[in-house]
């Protein structure tokens, strides 16, 4: 089981200054857990929520487990026409399917991929705001 809050060390402003941003549990249920963070109200979102699935062994094979980490946050975009502002939900998944019986140095190799990837500004950038792939 996680903790009841989970700290994550977050560089906000992409400027090498990091701020603790505080994610308390919120709801728990089979396979889902549910924390908000700051600044979370019923109108405007901030969550974590963690889910997993078990593996299901298929002949010889014992199966691949899955995690998925998802951030919804709330913002205020503006409409179609100027004079309208919509509250939109900006989402981030991160999702592992690990086959069972994989070692740890594996899957952290895998982590760090990905940890790369999403600090790369030269290919994110592009990719989420132009949707350049």
């Amino acid at each position: 089981m996680q903790a009841d809050q989970i700290v994550l060390p977050v560089d906000i402003a992409n400027n090498a200054t990091v701020v603790n941003q505080a994610f308390g549990k919120f709801q728990t249920t089979e396979n889902r857990t549910t924390y908000i963070g700051p600044n979370h109200a019923a109108e405007s979102r901030n969550l974590m929520a963690m889910y997993r699935t078990f593996a299901t062994k298929t002949g010889n094979f014992k199966g691949t487990q899955k995690s998925t980490v998802k951030f919804t946050k709330d913002l205020a975009v503006p409409g179609v026409d100027a004079s309208t502002t919509l509250t939109a939900p900006l989402i981030m998944e991160i999702s592992f399917s690990i086959p069972v019986g994989a070692d740890e140095a594996d899957v952290i190799s895998l982590r760090q991929h990905a940890v790369a990837l999403l600090d790369a500004d030269s290919i994110m950038t592009p990719l989420n705001l132009q949707l350049l792939i």
